[in-house]
């Protein structure tokens, strides 16, 4: 287990303030933060680049925090790979054994083992002048497991990697995760984190703001920074008022929310997903509750299928599939009923 004790680092004008958080051992944690929230700064100090101002950090049950990199099994590969450029692919993956007890036949017998796991065995007398960015990632990675680590910090791994080679490095990260190594993936794409974490924390100004699994986070988000990480676009400020035991939100634009929980005094903010919200030509009927009359303002293709902009007093971004578009004759200033369950709404509290 990884386990950070209120870590401070002041860095410049930019300070990491009192950060706690235990990383059970196999987990794929990914740190998610925006350039310049301190993320990769963090990474250093865990990896023992930088010493914590204060603070303490421990790895299974060791406190490591004045250790040296090379004292902490842990490797750390960084975004620019730092490969070294007057070795061939077998210089730069043996490195950190050459200068250790081992002798020339247990370190070949090494690479030739780590460079075969990782599709690599046939690069090793190449010069690294030519690899492309995933094989440049390969080498790097692999000669960061030459040392057996048993944590692995990787800093933007997919920064520099091409679209079509993304899937093939996530598939050898899930597959070093699944052996047991503990990993700790910084990146600022929200992507990454919901398809490779077991674990994700939001790191915004030094400061981890949420922790939790991939659903914690994103589908409950404690505000709204979160909440745009993970893609959400529909935000209202209201005002909370109880009716016959039955709390709701008042929009600025006098929209009436029902929701599912309780206790909501004073103001604060709603989050809705776009793929909550369902979209018919047709009124529901009967059903009245969370139900609004709108006219489609905007119908734009997306990751998701069809991103459709509904003006229904508020505003709405809904998100349904190519298919379910197709069966549906949605159309630009066409009026349209939208519909969502009281527990599909997230209520945050107070100033946001």
């Amino acid at each position: 287990m990884l386990r950070l004790k209120h870590i401070s680092k002041k860095l410049g004008s930019f300070q990491l303030a009192d950060i706690s958080m235990d990383i059970p051992s196999g987990t794929y944690y990914v740190l998610l933060g925006r350039s310049g929230s301190g993320k990769t700064q963090l990474l250093e100090l865990i990896a023992g680049l930088n010493k914590p101002d204060s603070g303490e950090i421990w790895l299974n049950d060791e406190n490591i925090t004045h250790k040296r990199i090379q004292q902490r099994k842990v490797g750390l590969v960084f975004q620019d790979y730092a490969i070294f450029p007057n070795m061939t692919v077998f210089g730069n993956i043996a490195f950190s054994l050459t200068k250790g007890k081992y002798d020339r036949k247990a370190v070949m017998e090494r690479v030739t083992k780590i460079a075969s796991e990782l599709n690599i065995l046939h690069l090793l007398d190449r010069s690294t002048h030519h690899l492309s960015g995933g094989e440049m990632q390969r080498v790097a990675l692999a000669r960061t497991l030459m040392i057996s680590p048993e944590l692995l910090l990787l800093d933007e791994p997919m920064a520099s990697i091409d679209a079509s080679l993304k899937d093939d490095i996530k598939r050898l990260f899930r597959r070093l995760n699944r052996q047991g190594l503990t990993i700790i993936h910084v990146t600022h794409d929200y992507r990454e984190a919901v398809s490779l974490a077991s674990r994700v924390g939001v790191i915004h100004n030094g400061k981890i703001i949420q922790e939790g699994t991939p659903d914690e986070v994103f589908r409950k988000p404690v505000n709204r920074f979160v909440a745009r990480y993970a893609g959400i676009r529909n935000f209202y400020k209201v005002r909370f008022i109880n009716e016959n035991g039955v709390w709701k939100a008042v929009s600025h634009n006098n929209l009436l929310f029902v929701l599912s929980g309780n206790s909501y005094p004073g103001e604060g903010m709603l989050i809705l997903r776009s793929d909550d919200i369902f979209i018919n030509s047709e009124s529901p009927g009967n059903q009245s509750v969370n139900t609004f009359k709108g006219i489609i303002k905007e119908i734009l293709p997306s990751e998701y299928g069809v991103e459709i902009t509904v003006d229904a007093g508020d505003t709405f971004y809904i998100d349904i599939s190519a298919d379910t578009f197709k069966n549906h004759s949605f159309k630009e200033l066409s009026e349209v009923w939208i519909n969502f369950a009281p527990e599909a709404v997230t209520a945050l509290q107070g100033n946001i």
